[in-house]
């Protein structure tokens, strides 16, 4: 098919009596201008491009973490306990420990060592066997600490209870055990020498002791 376009510059001022300017101007090109203001969120509509539409983005601020910070928190630090230096009585070869606690006398009054005098000789003990302290003079001194410097295999506890060694509680003149240890809680020297049926209680325990 035959084109019915004509370029004949005569054929052309038939049609167009005025005089016509033909001017090279370029091609529209569409922008898209984004001068809008920047908030916390900014929504951004879909612009049209060349290539097609850019799809809605929303923007979300920047927000910075707060540093993490770890306090150091300081060990907790039980005081040391002082071992004291015990002044005893006796040799201690046999690792038997005697407690009293009397805070008037070295020992006891008259009654109560002559009392200790006769335990001591029905189990067959000397001097050389065992240490003879009084407890009036360490009352922060609790089982371990004893244990440490006597190592005790036996201890009579007179006037001392368990509970100021540290130890649950036990019966009164009866043969019990903490470990390996063997131990017999008694009155006070002056007070057991009054109480027949205490005595009694503990002669039969005495006899368990098989030393």
């Amino acid at each position: 098919m035959l084109s019915q376009l004509t370029t004949n510059k005569e054929a052309l001022r038939l049609f167009f009596t005025d005089d016509i300017y033909l001017v090279n101007e370029p091609e529209p090109v569409l922008k898209a201008e984004m001068n809008l203001p920047v908030t916390d969120e900014v929504p951004v509509e879909a612009v049209q491009t060349t290539s097609g539409y850019m799809p809605a983005v929303t923007v979300l601020p920047v927000v910075e973490a707060a540093p993490f910070v770890i306090e150091a928190v300081p060990p907790v630090v039980e005081p040391m306990k002082t071992v004291p230096v015990f002044k005893f009585l006796g040799n201690n070869k046999r690792n038997i420990l005697i407690l009293v606690n009397d805070a008037e006398n070295e020992v006891s009054d008259e009654k109560g060592r002559e009392l200790l005098r006769k335990i001591v000789k029905s189990v067959n003990l000397s001097a050389n066997d065992f240490a003879l302290l009084n407890y009036a003079g360490y009352h922060t001194a609790d089982f371990q600490m004893l244990q440490s410097h006597f190592s005790s295999v036996l201890i009579f506890a007179f006037g001392v209870a368990p509970e100021q060694l540290g130890l649950q509680g036990h019966p009164e003149n009866t043969l019990v055990m903490e470990g390996n240890v063997k131990l017999i809680f008694a009155q006070e020297l002056r007070k057991l020498d009054a109480d027949q049926n205490r005595k009694k209680t503990l002669w039969g325990s005495l006899q368990k002791l098989g030393i």
